[in-house]
């Protein structure tokens, strides 16, 4: 018996077996657990977390609820974890992770009366977008959260978010129209004094008002230096220690080119103020404006800080998103194990339910057809997966010895070059860039040969233009025959073994032979196609052992289509290989 023909009986006899069992009329061998109030209490725990800012502990206890809570009875909870695992994942940096998390809340926004998750989430939506520099799309969905009817604070900042895109894109007239009426309108009716109760309403309008004055910086229009001197005169008032190093920044921008050390003066200062809070933007910020402003030892000193700190944030940067990786990796092992326990848990107790419900001689007939069918498959997606690794390392094998064998001497050459001219002088840039451009076609004519390749009825003309490319001034390459019969009555298979047969040996005479005149000639013998390489090189004959070794791949994938290939030794003024296969 064939294998497909014992798989589908042994699936008929399984699910044959499983219908029956399933009409008994015994209550159901599975109670679902009722998670509720766990999910809520893990929410509560996770929400104090993040509003801390505490996103490390946050991320396990939103993963958990996702996994405990039934979408459907406790949507709010898991709604707000997907929000959750969205805006830190959006913090770490990682926007396609933050963007695979909020589409899954979109099918239930529709069973919410309040916007604020729906805000939440065309919010989020947008920043992803705006990070990735998709600013069309970004504004997209900030305008679908700026019409949804919610609490006015939020309309406010989501057009502050559409007034920085519109900066990102240097519309600067209409970010400034924006942050015009968001620092006029939005806090018309809000408290602005120093008090604690008030803090974050104004804290927030300074950022809006140093915005509107970006705007005005750029358009060279002389209200931003008047908006700068405000914003920094209410910051050091109110002691905004987080904040101050954003206006002296600004300020140093401003005098950047008309008062050089003004600008250092201020740059200075707000180098200071963000390092006593560790605020890296403005800290690059601040000392690229050093760079810019100093002189002298001053300039040296500061560009030297500047590179080192760059390097160490790099770094950190780097170890932090290892730390976050492994936050994951570990949640990820112990959501396997759990599930593996509860697998096992489950499958107890529905063999006990079994057991009850049928005879001892069809439990036996089900579980050797499962196992069977369960091997079966195994067995077949093990084999299959090692054949297609197997072939992709042998592919992967030869085009790292091509690129070996082919571009070591000229980047080596090209480095070295490098290295002891001076790229200055235009003589030596020029004939770099030639290296360069030497390993960029060899590079892409390694790619073109790996590529896909067109089997249908341009399949001769893209033959042709194969051939052609290995022609040169000192190789003319004449084809005979190549449309004498019809290529459209061969098999894909037997198509791509041709154009890859020819593409190896016109790479192998390429590199070991000398010859200036090559044929290549294609004959239809009754129920055989035969193709025949002849050339007048006369280097070949004392290499044919190398040759032989190198064309073991080629012989290899004509056997593939039942042919054979042979080679004319005895030719002493000439090369003549030749290959023939069936129909």
């Amino acid at each position: 018996m064939k294998i497909t023909s014992l798989v589908k009986t042994l699936i008929s006899t399984f699910f044959l077996l499983a219908l029956l069992t399933s009409c008994e009329k015994d209550k159901p061998a599975f109670v679902k657990t009722d998670n509720t109030a766990e999910v809520k209490r893990l929410t509560t725990i996770g929400d104090s977390y993040f509003d801390n800012f505490d996103y490390k502990n946050a991320y396990p206890l939103y993963k958990k609820i996702i996994a405990l809570a039934d979408p459907v009875k406790d949507r709010v909870d898991y709604v707000d974890a997907l929000i959750g695992l969205a805006l830190i994942y959006q913090y770490q940096g990682d926007y396609i992770q933050s963007e695979e998390m909020i589409v899954q809340v979109l099918p239930h926004l529709k069973y919410f009366k309040k916007t604020r998750f729906a805000w939440y989430t065309y919010y989020i939506q947008g920043y992803n977008y705006f990070k990735t520099d998709n600013l069309e799309r970004a504004l997209f969905y900030y305008r679908k959260a700026l019409h949804l009817k919610t609490k006015s604070f939020r309309k406010w900042r989501i057009l502050n978010c559409i007034g920085i895109v519109y900066m990102k894109q240097e519309k600067y007239k209409a970010a400034a129209v924006i942050f015009e009426k968001v620092t006029r309108d939005g806090y018309a009716s809000r408290d602005l004094t120093l008090d604690i109760a008030n803090r974050n309403v104004l804290m927030t309008y300074c950022v809006e008002l140093n915005n509107l004055g970006l705007c005005y910086y750029n358009l060279k229009n002389s209200k931003a230096l008047d908006i700068y001197e405000k914003v920094l005169k209410i910051r050091l008032a109110a002691k905004d220690k987080e904040n101050i190093s954003t206006s002296y920044a600004a300020l140093s921008e401003y005098y950047l080119k008309s008062n050089p050390q003004l600008a250092a003066k201020y740059a200075k200062l707000g180098y200071q103020k963000a390092s006593e809070v560790n605020f890296f933007a403005d800290k690059k910020y601040c000392l690229s404006f050093l760079a810019q402003s100093t002189t002298g030892n001053e300039l040296k000193k500061y560009t030297t800080m500047y590179i080192t700190f760059i390097d160490s944030v790099n770094t950190a940067q780097l170890k932090q998103k290892n730390e976050f990786s492994d936050i994951k990796y570990n949640f990820k092992i112990d959501k396997e194990e759990n599930i593996e326990l509860k697998t096992e848990k489950a499958e107890h107790e529905l063999e006990i339910e079994r057991q009850k419900n049928r005879s001892f001689i069809s439990y036996i007939v089900l579980s050797i057809s499962f196992c069977a069918v369960l091997f079966l498959i195994f067995y077949m997606t093990k084999k299959g997966r090692k054949e297609k690794n197997d072939a992709v390392f042998k592919n992967e094998i030869r085009i790292s010895n091509k690129l070996h064998n082919e571009l070591e001497k000229e980047i080596h050459e090209a480095l070295s070059f490098a290295e002891n001219k001076n790229l200055e002088n235009t003589e030596n840039k020029e004939q770099f860039l030639n290296q360069l451009n030497l390993i960029y076609s060899k590079t892409r004519s390694i790619s073109r040969e790996n590529s896909a390749i067109l089997t249908d009825e341009h399949y001769a003309d893209e033959l042709k233009e194969m051939i052609s490319k290995y022609a040169s001034g000192n190789l003319n390459i004449l084809v005979n025959g190549l449309n004498s019969f019809s290529w459209t009555k061969i098999g894909r298979v037997k198509k791509i073994t041709v154009f890859r047969v020819l593409q190896e040996i016109l790479d192998q005479m390429e590199t070991l032979n000398n010859a200036s005149l090559a044929n290549i000639t294609f004959k239809k013998e009754e129920k055989n196609i035969l193709i025949m390489y002849v050339d007048n090189g006369t280097k070949i004959s004392s290499q044919y052992t190398i040759l032989q070794k190198r064309l073991q791949n080629v012989e290899n994938r004509i056997k593939t289509i039942k042919g054979t290939l042979n080679f004319d030794e005895q030719s002493e003024n000439s090369f003549k290989v030749s290959f023939k296969f069936p129909l």
